[in-house]
């Protein structure tokens, strides 16, 4: 059965380019997006991040735009996103305004890829903090999470400094939340968006629970008491019939499951519009020594995608033939977000104090029914329907709760920063279900009998918890004699701690395959409590039949610091530094091979920069970094990704990746707000981690991970901002109206430099380098081109925008193609493609009240998604889909 349906991604988001800004400046907040449609001229900037600053920073006004001042002050290679910034382009979470900075681009689910490196080479923090990820999949947090409203300002840094982590191949992002006011204010907010693909078309859903469209379950997906028992008292004995269990034990847990709420799959003829709806309030008042605040936010979405998505896979070399499998899905994600924020600031003599408590939620609740064939099971046969036909229903809920404390003394020339944080993140997956049913020719339809070849019934269970708890002190002083610059120095310790498990089991018959009736049932009827009792139907484990069933994994680091920012003479300045880290990190499965991995490390960093007249300077940079596995591409445990629609597993054999970055840049602002920089980058890995695919039984393609030799990267990118006042133009129209133009363009080149030694696969199998990996073959997640143009016609006066924003990314390899004995498949390339959004705003009062209307348009180019494999003439589509075009419409208002 074929459902004819395209993806249509609604975007709530939308894409800024950001404006540029070059210091770390710790001032207090500015109020919610302020009504106008240019910043002021001195609009105030808050950066929370590692590092003491020394106090004269303090006075440096940071307006989102180079200024001779800001350069001077700032050594690195940095751009900071204000609230202002961001506000501009309409963007609702701070991975959209991301993918349009410099060399940045974003993957799936928010991940932010850095000059072409995966999202492991780049570091997210919370005010200066290390954040845990609810992701399973990586370490790192995904950044649509993170809603624009609660944020002041989001700080990229692409040249590595001692005070930062060591783990920072490609950059740093640090995202500050807002802290106390400038003045009292409250602002409310909702949109509605809907797109081409998706809202009013038909889709597939199921029931769930009461509380699903707000993104919590109400205990229907609680594991039934008897079988959580079962599991806890198991250890690693799979739960089979023998001494410890009966048959009637083992239908008894297949009875307990919640039944037609989580498997009966349903159509939607008219999937529902998506909407949002936010509040942020904040106000201050003054005391005899400074200033106390406190700002809280609260925020809600519900969207709708459903993708219609073509799915192969060929076992054949040169992918030739017939596709060893094809399959057409249908996928629904009702995807709802909850967060909030609440956050205590003070102000004491030249002291500042900030308690930030954050909590984001984000469920996916996904409906999945394919339609096709599998080669392994039955070949097609032309004039009859699809041999297969497979459900799934999902359930993926994702939360982070986090608190922090940060204390900014300054003593004169002496700075001290203290921050303290515990953070806890969680990735549910209850009642994962899957059904398969077969046609049979015999009865003219599709039946499962839990028993033939393509006839099962399944449901797993996944938890993971994971806590981190870090700690910092940095240090300043400035020395303003014969030598003028700044000293600092700090220690840092963080403790990352975690436990997975993931359980699955099948329904099965002892006595052989359901009878033809039975069999024909649809999946809440075949495994009903009646014919579960009638027919000896019992759950069976099969939980470590591919993998561990549980682990627990920890990374321990402890680390310090020393660097100097000197000016060698007039307008040369260097900033030089040196990071000790000694990191400690496991992973311990139930069963198998697991992971110690214990190194110490030497980083060094410096950056030199000359002034070489006012508006113009060069930098030259240079550091050692590290990249450390992520635990899940450690643990041998399978996960289930919703973005990608596959499995992935990992590799207890990985190593960590040592990277050597050099970068050279040349900077000219020709006029205030306008500026051209061009820059070159080389960096050289050792031992990079690639995501390589590999065939699992029954011939499902399958993501696990590999250490490569060598890879080798270089690019340059240029960019350039220009402003066009339109008053030449005549007319009171034209009298306060410019145009913004602003663009970048990111060339990047890397290669695999691997050779016969031998490395640890995918499958863990031993294998050649260079059978695994092709010499020269690019790092996976590198586009060689990234461009992005944003088109502004504004008014200064007054909040009147109307933004074009173009974004290109050429095709990047998502994983290295599976082998096949000595040979192998063509890599796993996607094709990101062009993309052109259309964004209005316009600023109006009622009732004395300022009032915002947005008006967004996203992919109006109708860029669609491809995930393939080519060898020469032929191809294979991994996931093939229509994305459409969504449109938005938002109201906030300003008190």
């Amino acid at each position: 059965m074929k459902t004819p349906l395209a993806l249509g991604r609604s975007l709530l988001l939308s894409t800024a380019l950001m404006t540029s800004a070059a210091a770390l400046a710790q001032t207090p907040a500015a109020p919610a997006t302020p009504p106008a449609a240019a910043e002021p001229e001195e609009e105030q900037v808050e950066v929370s991040t590692l590092g003491a600053s020394a106090p004269s920073t303090r006075d440096i006004v940071v307006t989102g735009r180079r200024q001779q001042n800001v350069i001077r002050a700032t050594p690195q290679v940095v751009s900071v996103l204000s609230s202002a910034d961001i506000a501009r382009t309409g963007d609702g979470d701070i991975a959209g305004a991301l993918q349009r900075v410099t060399g940045l681009s974003v993957v799936g689910n928010g991940f932010v890829y850095v000059r072409g490196l995966g999202d492991r080479y780049s570091l997210a923090l919370l005010n200066g903090s290390p954040l845990p990820s609810p992701e399973p999949l990586k370490r790192v947090v995904p950044l649509d999470l993170f809603p624009t409203s609660i944020l002041a300002s989001s700080l990229v840094q692409k040249s590595y400094s001692a005070n930062y982590p060591g783990e920072f191949g490609g950059g740093v992002i640090n995202l500050t939340t807002k802290a106390i006011p400038s003045e009292p204010f409250l602002s409310i907010g909702g949109s509605i968006s809907g797109d081409s693909e998706t809202t009013g078309k038909l889709g597939y859903t199921y029931y769930g629970s009461d509380y699903d469209w707000f993104g919590f379950d109400n205990g229907t997906r609680d594991i039934p008491r008897g079988l959580k028992a079962a599991v806890k008292n198991s250890s690693t004995t799979p739960i089979v019939q023998g001494a410890t269990y009966s048959a009637a034990d083992l239908q008894d847990f297949a009875a307990s499951l919640n039944n037609a709420d989580t498997s009966l799959l349903q159509r939607n003829r008219n999937i529902p519009a998506n909407f949002s709806a936010d509040i942020t309030a904040g106000t201050s008042m003054d005391t005899d020594s400074g200033r106390v605040g406190v700002l809280a936010a609260l925020g809600f979405s519900n969207s709708w995608k459903t993708r219609d998505v073509l799915q192969q896979s060929s076992i054949d070399p040169g992918l030739a033939g017939i596709p060893n499998s094809q399959f057409q899905t249908v996928i629904t994600d009702n995807h709802v977000t909850v967060n909030g924020l609440l956050g205590l600031g003070a102000e004491v003599n030249d002291h500042k104090f900030r308690w930030t408590n954050l909590f984001i939620r984000d469920t996916v609740k996904q409906g999945r029914l394919s339609s096709g064939y599998n080669r392994s099971v039955s070949d097609p046969v032309a004039g009859q329907p699809d041999s297969l036909i497979k459900q799934n229903t999902y359930w993926f809920e994702r939360q982070l709760i986090d608190t922090q404390g940060v204390a900014e003394l300054r003593f004169g020339p002496l700075s001290i920063d203290l921050r303290a944080t515990y953070a806890n993140s969680q990735r549910e997956s209850p009642y994962e279900r899957g059904f398969s049913y077969f046609y049979s020719a015999q009865a003219g339809d599709y039946i499962n009998n839990l028993a033939s070849g393509g006839q099962s019934a399944d449901i797993a269970f996944s938890d993971l918890n994971e806590d981190i708890y870090a700690a910092s002190g940095d240090i300043a002083y400035k020395l303003d004699g014969a030598l003028t610059g700044t000293i600092s120095g700090g220690v840092a310790y963080s403790k990352t701690k975690r436990q997975s498990e993931r359980y699955q089991f099948q329904y099965f018959r002892p006595a052989g395959a359901l009878d033809l009736a039975v069999a024909q049932e649809r999946p809440d009827f075949l495994v009903s409590d009646y014919n579960i009792y009638t027919y000896n139907i019992q759950l069976r484990d099969v939980s470590g039949a591919e993998g561990s069933r549980a682990y627990s994994a920890g990374l321990e680091i402890k680390a310090a610091y020393g660097q100097a920012e000197i000016e060698l003479a007039q307008g040369l300045r260097l900033q030089g530094g040196l990071r000790y880290e000694d990191a400690e990190q496991f992973v311990t499965p139930d069963a198998g091979a697991g992971t110690q991995l214990s190194k110490s490390y030497l980083l060094p960093a410096a950056t030199l920069t000359y002034n070489i007249q006012d508006d113009m300077q060069v930098r030259l940079a240079g550091s050692k970094t590290v990249a450390r596995p992520q635990f899940r591409e450690l643990a041998r445990q399978i996960y289930q990704d919703f973005d990608s629609d596959r499995q992935f597993t990992g590799n207890p054999f990985l190593r960590d990746s040592t990277l050597y970055n050099g970068e050279a840049r040349f900077e000219w602002y020709f006029d205030r707000n306008q500026r051209l920089s061009v820059a070159g980058f080389y960096k050289k890995l050792n031992n990079p981690i690639e995501a390589a695919a590999f065939f699992a039984g029954g011939g499902v393609l399958r993501t696990g991970f590999a250490n490569a030799p060598e890879a080798q990267l270089y690019g340059a990118e240029i960019e350039v901002e220009k402003h066009v006042p339109l008053d030449t133009l005549g007319g009171s129209f034209f009298e306060t109206k410019r145009l913004v133009l602003i663009g970048n363009y990111t060339f990047t080149k890397s290669k695999l430099k691997v050779d016969n030694s031998i490395v640890i696969g995918p499958d863990l199998s031993p294998v050649a380098a260079n059978a695994l990996f092709r010499d020269g073959a690019p790092l996976t997640g590198q586009s060689d081109h990234i461009g992005n143009i944003q088109l502004s016609f504004e008014d200064t006066e007054r909040l009147s925008q109307l933004t074009v924003l173009f974004n290109y990314a050429s095709e990047r390899v998502t994983n290295r193609g599976p082998i096949q004995g000595t040979l192998s498949q063509p890599d796993i390339q996607e094709k990101p493609g062009i993309r052109l959004d259309l964004v209005g705003r316009q600023g109006f009062k009622i009732l004395n009240t300022d009032m915002e209307l947005k008006i967004e348009a996203r992919n109006l180019t109708g860029t669609g998604y491809k995930e393939f494999q080519k060898a020469g003439a032929n191809i294979v589509y991994l996931n093939r889909y229509d994305v459409g075009r969504s449109f938005s419409l938002g109201l906030t208002a300003n008190f």
